[in-house]
């Protein structure tokens, strides 16, 4: 007699126990992030709680704000437990509209 996909499933889990408190799958830190566009010489502010997907968007064209300035690349990031803290993060950046600012925070002065 075979056994069900979930039979098999519960024999190999067999003695694992869920531990509370373990680090989620999706990581639920948020990123304020810059790109520099490697063409126009352009930066981008953004924020996501995925950054390599979101990378993947910009550089792929997926973004209309960013098309084109592609090939872009990621030149500063920083992490926030919530999307509230980076989306105040990203509008103070943005609020400075200055390429000097956005140049000096890269250096990291």
């Amino acid at each position: 007699m075979t056994k069900g996909p979930l039979a098999q499933l519960g024999e190999r889990l067999n003695g694992i126990q869920e531990v509370s408190g373990s680090i989620p799958l999706r990581s639920t830190m948020f990123q304020v992030y810059i790109l520099h566009s490697l063409s126009t010489g352009r930066y981008y502010v953004g924020h996501t709680n995925d950054l390599p997907h979101r990378l993947q968007q910009h550089k792929s064209g997926y973004s209309l704000s960013t098309k084109s300035g592609i090939p872009w690349e990621l030149v500063h990031s920083e992490s926030f437990e919530s999307r509230s803290q980076a989306m105040i993060r990203e509008r103070e950046i943005k609020r400075q509209k200055s390429r000097a600012a956005i140049i000096r925070l890269i250096e990291g002065r």
